[in-house]
């Protein structure tokens, strides 16, 4: 577990002024809405949001009085890749930065596995980039026109951000492995079929619906919450130790070697991006 999380308790008030143009935060009665956004729009993830995930998790889970946490994006996208990011071949960095990115990484998830522990509910709202950490809620909702697709491997890279994590812990190996090397669409309804997500909707029910379920998850006694939470997420912690380090690190590895870059090969396939950010 990260040392991050065994720092005092958080205030609400605190937190959500320091990440609100990230991450718009409301509470009540004990649920936490956590929506991603950039200026109100979609969040367009780089390497300070990347930083920030592993911030705001740990604080969030610092927080007594939060008891049932909502994730969610804004508009019509979960949140979106920026290919610009790799401007600088991974090869080019300085070595503490590439140590800095490998520990971000890890943050990123192990942090919202690791620290939050009350109940969790992903709103995925659309398509978009890491919607890994929507599947690693307890309860996952999506859109009805969400497409999950991992496209590291048609970029040239090892897939080792945690989407083919989610992937083997809840498709199985031979799934995983399948929509890995091919990064196949898979929609809404097939990952209901396959289990990936627990319920499809119209988007304008998704919030609706995630609150009705955080209210009847706030009807059972604060231990029964947080115990629960702890044997359903027992796996991923799980995952995260035995899986998540080496599947990163392979990634990374490759990145360090790679000559040509992930941006020139990103910009071969971009037309895939576009078709899924509309």
């Amino acid at each position: 577990m990260s040392e991050r999380c065994m720092a005092g308790p958080t205030r609400f008030e605190d937190y959500s002024e320091k990440y609100k143009d990230l991450f718009l935060m409301t509470r009540r009665n004990g649920i936490l809405e956590v929506r991603m956004h950039t200026n109100g729009e979609p969040l367009q993830f780089d390497w300070a949001v990347q930083t920030a995930y592993g911030n705001v998790w740990s604080d969030i889970g610092r927080d007594p009085e939060n008891e049932v946490m909502i994730l969610t994006g804004t508009g019509e996208l979960w949140q979106i890749g920026n290919p610009e990011v790799w401007k600088t071949k991974f090869m080019d960095w300085p070595n503490s930065r590439k140590l800095e990115m490998y520990h971000e990484s890890l943050r990123m998830i192990e942090n919202m596995i690791s620290c939050i522990d009350i109940p969790t509910i992903g709103v995925i709202n659309g398509t978009g980039s890491h919607w890994q950490l929507g599947t690693l809620c307890d309860i996952t909702i999506c859109a009805e026109d969400t497409e999950f697709f991992d496209a590291h491997y048609l970029g040239g890279i090892p897939p080792g951000d945690g989407i083919v994590l989610a992937l083997q812990n809840i498709l199985g190996i031979k799934k995983a492995a399948f929509y890995a090397y091919t990064g196949m669409n898979i929609n809404a309804q097939a990952a209901l079929d396959l289990g990936l997500v627990s319920e499809v909707l119209s988007r304008e029910k998704l919030l609706p619906r995630a609150w009705v379920l955080a209210e009847m998850i706030m009807q059972a006694p604060r231990s029964s919450r947080h115990l629960t939470h702890s044997i359903l997420s027992q796996q991923w912690k799980k995952a995260m130790v035995s899986d998540q380090g080496f599947q990163l690190t392979h990634q990374l590895y490759d990145m360090a070697i790679d000559e040509e870059g992930i941006l020139l090969r990103l910009m071969k396939i971009k037309e895939r991006f576009q078709k899924n950010e509309r």
